[in-house]
């Protein structure tokens, strides 16, 4: 084997690692979300290149996407809490539901096969996308969210599929919170904290989920790469902050389009990567 050509290959890799890692601290301050919609491709496509199993690719990629987002959710958190954004009422109702929905697909996640877990990914991208690029004033559930046990189980499916994503739950939480009524500045800003109720036991599901597992990556602790966490957690802390203020100075409509189109294009990804 050429090491030039393999050195060389491995240098483009770590410098879009590194890029992708901006990204999604960006993103994350910007749409409330750990940047998991960005992560998760990202790291597939690494998985990929390096030829680890095809079985235990998606699985790590999104036990990895959930072991970064912890410091970048709570960084984003901490930097919207300070400008007074976040829904802290409706945080404190969620602190039971959405980590059992978090262990849930824990469960789920030792058992069902990586495309199972891409098509999920996809479909949930889709219909949320969809909706907020689609979004009417008339389309609305309501004023006020819901007390329980509406809002118990949302927060438990947030953290299910959200899990399963490897995302912060900023898709679910932002659409949740706009179908009643709240401002997208506010979805955005309370969701970053949903990103902690969900990444903290979301790492240690999936390390438990993954544990003993054949065909992992080096330097894997089931399926959270820790490697992949090290090189990627630098970056996207240092990010957060830069999108928390570019989205208190977009227009509402403007933050829908964005994330709509944002999440279409990750959904039309893994869409592509499963009839592939």
């Amino acid at each position: 084997m050429d090491l030039t050509v393999l050195t060389g290959e491995v240098l483009w890799l770590g410098l879009a690692l590194v890029a992708s890692g901006l990204v999604a601290g960006f993103l994350a301050g910007l749409f409330g979300i750990g940047g998991g919609a960005v992560l998760v491709p990202v790291l597939y496509q690494f998985l990929t290149f390096l030829e680890v199993d095809p079985g235990v690719r998606m699985h790590v990629s999104v036990g990895t996407s959930l072991g970064i987002m912890v410091p970048t959710s709570l960084r984003s958190f901490l930097a919207h809490k300070r400008r007074g954004s976040v829904d802290l009422e409706l945080l404190r109702t969620w602190l039971v539901p959405v980590p059992l929905g978090v262990v849930a697909a824990s469960f789920v996640a030792a058992y069902v096969s990586g495309d199972g877990l891409k098509a999920i990914f996809a479909m949930i991208a889709l219909v949320l996308g969809l909706r907020m690029l689609l979004d009417q004033p008339h389309w609305r559930l309501g004023t006020e969210i819901p007390g329980n046990p509406i809002r118990a189980v949302c927060g438990w499916l947030t953290g299910f599929f959200s899990t399963l994503m490897g995302i912060g739950g900023g898709v679910m939480n932002n659409t949740f919170m706009t179908l009643y009524g709240r401002p997208i500045h506010q979805a955005i800003a309370t969701s970053a904290g949903t990103g902690l109720l969900i990444s903290v036991p979301g790492t240690i599901g999936l390390i438990w989920a993954g544990w003993g597992a054949p065909d992992l990556p080096p330097f894997s602790a089931g399926y959270v790469n820790l490697l992949g966490v090290a090189l990627i957690i630098p970056v996207t802390t240092f990010a957060a902050p830069l999108g928390v203020k570019v989205a208190h100075a977009l227009p509402r409509r403007r933050m829908e389009i964005l994330f709509g189109s944002f999440l279409l294009l990750v959904s039309a990804r893994f869409f592509f990567g499963l009839i592939g």
